[in-house]
């Protein structure tokens, strides 16, 4: 049977990378987007094109009925999930703690923390092996920020996502003995659309000098870790918070 793999926020960035790397691998593919559906249909076309198998559904990741008719739409058009990457995530406005605002605490904490914890839960009840299900991977995809605090620019999006690696501690055990593994990578500096998107077309630039391999990471590198840790050949590790920093 395929396997079925949702990437939350696959239309660009990490989620895009993951889903054309899991598609190339044999993965059906369901894509999640929010706004941009040029964008997420013109990646499914092109992984059609390549011969792999991709939807696109808009899903938005603040909203626990959005969450239920992906996994609805999912199980319609492919069928069980056997394989989450939740990938989707915002870091909220730059700034230093006494500007951060509360309409931004709850935006950066329902994207980074609710909806992992809400799309896990609609996992485990078709994946797990106590439900019926065939066992599968989760994969979170957290960042350095974790560990290195976030100071003077995302508190906020570093605090969600050290939430995000308790998560993964947690559900790892909880889940072990019921045919599911959990993980996480936790990228550093990686060529993507967010820091622009946050008004920072520059900040890699300046940062690159504190990575000890001199130099950012891409998407795709990020999207190999994750496909390693789905895979049978990572079978004996969960709770893994695995950085993908070039040492920063």
């Amino acid at each position: 049977m395929q396997p079925i793999m949702i990437v939350t926020g696959g239309s660009q960035g990490i989620g895009e990378a993951v889903a054309r790397l899991a598609a190339s691998r044999g993965y059906a593919v369901a894509l999640t987007y929010q706004s941009n559906r040029t964008m997420a249909e013109a990646v499914v076309a092109s992984i059609a094109a390549d011969g792999g198998k991709a939807v696109a559904i808009r899903a938005e990741m603040a909203e626990e009925a959005s969450i239920l008719a992906l996994y609805r739409a999912v199980d319609e058009m492919l069928g069980p999930v056997t394989a989450l990457v939740n990938n989707a995530g915002t870091p909220g406005p730059m700034g230093k703690i006494d500007s951060v605002t509360a309409q931004t605490l709850d935006t950066v904490l329902a994207v980074n923390v609710r909806a992992p914890v809400l799309m896990i839960r609609e996992a485990v009840r078709r994946m797990a092996t106590d439900n019926g299900g065939a066992g599968g991977g989760i994969v979170n995809i957290s960042s350095r920020a974790a560990q290195l605090g976030g100071a003077g620019e995302w508190i906020h999006y570093a605090a969600s996502k050290g939430a995000l690696d308790s998560l993964t501690v947690g559900a790892s055990k909880e889940l072990a003995m019921r045919g599911i593994r959990v993980n996480a990578v936790s990228p550093g500096l990686i060529q993507t659309e967010l820091h622009a998107r946050a008004g920072l077309p520059d900040r890699l630039t300046k940062l690159v000098g504190g990575v000890p391999m001199g130099r950012v990471g891409g998407a795709e590198e990020v999207a190999a870790a994750v496909l390693w840790l789905l895979s049978p050949e990572a079978s004996y590790i969960t709770g893994s918070i695995v950085p993908i920093s070039g040492g920063r």
